[in-house]
């Protein structure tokens, strides 16, 4: 991959955006190149937990421009275009909506800008982490558009209505303090070695449990975040119904006794009909 490095060790996958020459910017190739890892790592089950980092000053500076050229160039100038839109947006949405159904937790680890539609991209986090320097703008609303990729949805499940409708409307930055204040960031590091340090470390506590109860919690949340609390219980008891496993939790106690890490089955391997003759 020309965008990423993709590695996967001890059950943690890390994939680090790889342009810091071009500030990490989001071109053709890397929505490509992403929608191939994520699509990988999900069908593989092999990986408990992915951690994405990146490389250089910022994290990344959002939607290369040139993306918006060429063939998916946004035509204003018929009805029809404009409704090529729609559909041109939902691919795009997509794409980042894979961090959120991705079958394991994922982590990001943000230093210096995260601008634009990497803000889209973070907010489909599970966690994050960001060193001292770090700043988040909504950069849309500075060069005549509306953020469109995920951000205005996912945001305001995350920091108070006022703090993302000032963000949204200004395009002013928001330093990793405040953003650690307003609940965006789990976490601030003086340093990119310590952030990432620290990304993996709770990574390995994630890789460390039933991958399987991972994959029900990470369910459950989501569920919630978008429900009542009456129906998030039922659905609660659909899925503990599903996934309780007497074995596992014996492991995971007798594991805690004796003083080592528990073994656990991966999720197994997904096909798919397409991959048939």
């Amino acid at each position: 991959m020309e965008c990423f490095k993709l590695s996967q060790q001890d059950h943690i996958a890390h994939l680090v955006l790889n342009r810091p020459e071009a500030m990490n910017t989001m071109h053709p190739q890397f929505w490509r190149e992403l929608d191939e890892a994520l699509t990988q790592l999900h069908r593989e089950g092999s990986s408990r937990v992915l951690v994405i980092s990146s490389t250089g000053k910022h994290f990344s500076a959002g939607m290369a421009l040139e993306t918006f050229g060429g063939d998916i160039a946004m035509d204003d100038r018929t009805p029809e275009g404009r409704a090529a839109v729609y559909d041109l947006l939902t691919d795009m949405q997509a794409t980042f909506t894979e961090l959120e159904t991705l079958r394991m937790p994922v982590i990001a680890a943000i230093q210096g800008g995260c601008i634009g539609g990497a803000v889209d991209m973070v907010t489909a986090c599970c966690i994050r982490y960001a060193t001292a320097d770090a700043f988040f703008c909504i950069q849309e609303i500075n060069i005549g558009m509306v953020a469109d990729v995920g951000t205005l949805q996912r945001l305001p499940k995350l920091v108070p209505l006022g703090v993302v409708k000032e963000l949204a409307y200004t395009g002013r930055r928001l330093p990793a303090q405040k953003a650690l204040g307003y609940g965006l960031v789990n976490e601030v590091f003086d340093t990119q070695e310590a952030m990432l340090a620290a990304a993996l470390k709770c990574a390995a506590e994630i890789a460390a449990k039933p991958p399987v109860a991972i994959w029900g919690t990470k369910q459950v949340i989501h569920y919630t975040r978008d429900h009542s609390v009456q129906d998030s219980l039922q659905q609660m008891g659909w899925v503990q119904g599903a996934i309780w496993s007497n074995a596992h939790v014996r492991e995971a106690v007798t594991a805690m006794k004796e003083k080592r890490a528990g073994v656990f089955p991966d999720l197994p391997k997904l096909g798919s009909f397409r991959d048939l003759a």
